[in-house]
C-alpha cells in the first residue's frame, strides 16, 4: 500500500490533549505511569499464562492474545502522546500518520474479534462442558485467533486505504493526540463522503457482527444456567463470565460513545476525552480485571512467586 498521495501536506501537527503549559508535566508523568503499568501488567499476565501449565487452556490462550494486543495497542499512540507534552510542536509525517492509523485500526478491530471468540469459548465451556475440549481444540483456537487478526487486518487496510485517497492541502493541525479517522476527515480538502461511508459501514459491521455473537452466546449461557438447580453451579458458571462481561461492556461502551459522539456532533474535543478511556484506561484495566477476579490467576501468581523465592533462596545458599 502506497503511503504517499498528491496532497500538498507532507506532515501533520498533533495538538495533544491540552495546550495549557501548567498541565504538560503532570500529564506527562501520569500517562507515562499509565503506559508503564499497562505494559508491566499485561506482560506479567502473559508470563503467568506461559509459565503455568494449569493456565494453558483455551480461555487463557485467548486472554494471552488479548494482553498481547493491549501491549501493542498501547505502543501505537503512547510515544506520540508523551511527546506532545514535552515538545512545543509535535509533528508526524504523512506516512507516519497513516501507519499509526493502520495499526490503531488493526489492533482495535482485532480486539473486538478476540472478545467475540472469548464469548464463544465461555458458551462452549458452560453449555457444552463434556464436549468442550473437542469443540475448543488447539486447531479451533488457533483458527479463531488467525481469523481475528485477519479480520482486523482487513478492516485496517480498508480504513487506511480510503484515508490515503483523500487530499490534504490547507490546515495540517490535527486536534488530537494521535491520527484518528474523524479528525483527519475534518482536515481534508476533498470530498470525504466515500471515506465516511466506508468507515461507518466497516465500524458498524464489526460492532454488529461481534455484538450479535456475544449476545447470542450469553443468551444461551443464561438459558443454560437458569436450568441449574444448584445455586453453587449457577454462581460458578456466572463467575467465570464476569470478567469478560466487564471487559466487553467497557470496550464496546466507550468505543461506541467515542465513535457516535465524534462522528455526529463533530466534537473532537469531547471525542478526545472519550478516546482516552479506550486507548489508555482499558488496556490498563484488563489485566487487573482478569487477575483480581480470577482464582486460577491468583493461584498461579502465588505459585510463581513461591518458585522464584525458593530459587533465589537456593542460589543464595
Amino acid at each position: 500500500m502506497a503511503m504517499e498521495n498528491d496532497s500538498t501536506v507532507t506532515e501533520f501537527i498533533l495538538t495533544g490533549l491540552t495546550d495549557r503549559p501548567e498541565l504538560q508535566l503532570p500529564l506527562f508523568i501520569l500517562f507515562l505511569v499509565y503506559h508503564t503499568v499497562t505494559v508491566v501488567g499485561n506482560l506479567s499476565l502473559m508470563s503467568l499464562i506461559f509459565l503455568n501449565s494449569n493456565l494453558q487452556t483455551p480461555m487463557y490462550f485467548f486472554l494471552f492474545n488479548l494482553s498481547f494486543i493491549d501491549v501493542c495497542y498501547s505502543f501505537v499512540f503512547t510515544p506520540k502522546t508523551l511527546m506532545s507534552f514535552v515538545l512545543e510542536k509535535n509533528t508526524i509525517s504523512f506516512s507516519g500518520c497513516m501507519t499509526q492509523l493502520f495499526f490503531f485500526c488493526f489492533f482495535a478491530n482485532s480486539e473486538c474479534y478476540v472478545l467475540t471468540a472469548m464469548a464463544y469459548d465461555r458458551y462452549a465451556a458452560i453449555c457444552q462442558p463434556l464436549l468442550y475440549m473437542v469443540i475448543m481444540s488447539p486447531t479451533t483456537c488457533s483458527l479463531l485467533m488467525l481469523g481475528s487478526y485477519f479480520m482486523g487486518l482487513a478492516g485496517a487496510i480498508v480504513h487506511t486505504g480510503f484515508m490515503i485517497r483523500l487530499h490534504f492541502c490547507n490546515s495540517n493541525i490535527i486536534n488530537n493526540y494521535m491520527c484518528d479517522i474523524f479528525p483527519l476527515l475534518q482536515l481534508s480538502c476533498s470530498s470525504t463522503y466515500a471515506s465516511e461511508l466506508v468507515s461507518s459501514v466497516v465500524v458498524s459491521t464489526v460492532i454488529i457482527a461481534s455484538s450479535v455473537i456475544i449476545l447470542m452466546s450469553y443468551a444461551l449461557i443464561l438459558f443454560n444456567v437458569t436450568q441449574l438447580s444448584s445455586g453453587k453451579g449457577l454462581y460458578k458458571a456466572m463467575s467465570t463470565c464476569s470478567s469478560h462481561i466487564i471487559t466487553v461492556a467497557l470496550f464496546y461502551g466507550f468505543g461506541m460513545l467515542t465513535h457516535i459522539k465524534t462522528s455526529s456532533d463533530k466534537s473532537v474535543d469531547q471525542g478526545k476525552i472519550l478516546s482516552v478511556f479506550c486507548t489508555f484506561l482499558l488496556p490498563l484495566l484488563n489485566p487487573f480485571i482478569y487477575s483480581l477476579r480470577n482464582k486460577d490467576v491468583k493461584l498461579a501468581l502465588k505459585r510463581t512467586l513461591r518458585r522464584l523465592t525458593v530459587s533465589q533462596a537456593s542460589e543464595l545458599s
